[in-house]
Parts: C-alpha cells; sequence; structure tokens
C-alpha cells in the first residue's frame, strides 16, 4: 500500500530500482530533474546485480526498459518477438528473470521488463511504451504490493502479482515464497493467462 500511496501525490517520481547499477543511473536522474521531487525506495534484502550499467544508464531515464530479451526456443537462441512480458520492480525483478529462465525452458519467448518508475516511462511517447510493453504480448506485473494502477499497464489479457492484504513480518525470502514472489509461481501465473489469451 506504500507504493500506491506514494504514487497517488501529484508531481511525485516513485523510483524503485532493481539492482545497484539501477540505483545508480535513477539517482543520476533525480539528481538532473529539477522540476519533480522524487521518492527512491530501496530494498531492504541483498539484491544480485542483473541489469549492464551501459544499458541501465540508458533504460533507466526512460522508466522501464528491456532488460532481458525473448528468446527462440530453438538452437541458436536469437531474440524473437516476446510471447509474454513480465513486467517488475525493485526486488521482484529477479523474481520476474527466474519466471522468464522457466518459461523459456518451456519454449515460451519472454521479455523481461524494469519499470523503475512508472511515471517516468509514462512520459514516453507511445512509440516507445509500445516497444516495450507489445500490444500483442501476454503482460504479466511483479511488485509486492497492492494491484491498483498496475491493470492499466497489463490490460484485460494480463495478470497482477501483488499483495492485497496486510504483510507480515519475517527476513524477505520467507514472505517471498510464501506469498508467491517466486519463479515458479510468476512462471504459473504466466500459464494460465497465456491458456485464457489462447481460448
Amino acid at each position: 500500500e506504500h507504493l500506491a500511496s506514494l504514487r497517488a501525490i501529484p508531481g511525485l517520481d516513485v523510483v524503485r530500482p532493481g539492482d545497484a547499477n539501477e540505483t545508480a543511473a535513477a539517482w543520476r536522474v533525480i539528481l538532473q530533474r529539477h522540476h519533480h521531487p522524487a521518492g527512491l525506495v530501496l530494498s531492504r534484502q541483498n539484491l544480485p546485480v542483473l541489469a549492464d550499467a551501459r544499458a541501465a544508464a540508458a533504460g533507466v531515464p526512460r522508466g522501464a526498459y528491456v532488460l532481458v530479451e525473448a528468446a527462440d526456443a530453438d538452437a541458436d537462441g536469437g531474440p524473437v518477438a516476446p510471447e509474454v512480458v513480465i513486467i517488475a520492480t525493485g526486488s521482484e525483478v529477479g523474481v520476474a528473470a527466474a519466471a522468464r529462465d522457466i518459461l523459456q525452458a518451456s519454449g515460451t519467448p519472454t521479455r523481461v521488463v524494469s519499470a523503475p518508475c512508472l511515471e517516468w516511462f509514462a512520459e514516453q511517447d507511445e512509440d516507445y511504451r509500445a516497444r516495450v510493453l507489445p500490444e500483442d504480448a501476454v503482460v504479466v506485473s511483479v511488485e509486492a504490493g497492492i494491484a491498483m494502477g498496475w491493470r492499466e499497464i497489463v490490460g484485460a489479457r494480463g495478470e497482477i502479482v501483488s499483495i492485497d492484504h496486510f504483510g507480515a513480518s519475517a527476513p524477505g525470502t520467507r514472505l517471498f515464497a510464501e506469498y508467491g514472489f517466486t519463479g515458479e509461481h510468476v512462471a504459473d501465473v504466466v500459464r494460465r493467462a497465456l491458456g485464457r489469451a489462447r481460448a
């Protein structure tokens, strides 16, 4: 609920980077944006570095960007149009990447989009947003907060992995497993969404 309440504040940029490289890139952007205040929402957990420093420097200012591209399921493994896009923020970007690995292994071309700042993404032109989140892909969001605000991003065919009840206090890994923020659970949610989209 804290993320949704912060995003409801007019003019506040809510920035939730997914790793150290995104944090550095976000800090640089925040220092350059003098017309808006920003809230930098960081994780208590140790997070792996997923974003290449150059990719983060180019992608973070746009609010959301392709972190890991979908790949062909055949031997060459080259990039292809994604059947699924998993969009995530903060520590959940790693969960999205784990789900992608599972889905790719079963032959589903899956893209991971890191979205450190939805406000910055909303400022981008329609062409860029459509390239990041293609209309013909099933979009699933992953964020350890309430679902509010995500339906507009994932669309009617998409799914939202969220926590829509008051949380508990425990180590992060235990809470993530308890509330379904695992690669396996997100992959299951994606499969259900794909099943409905294909029906």
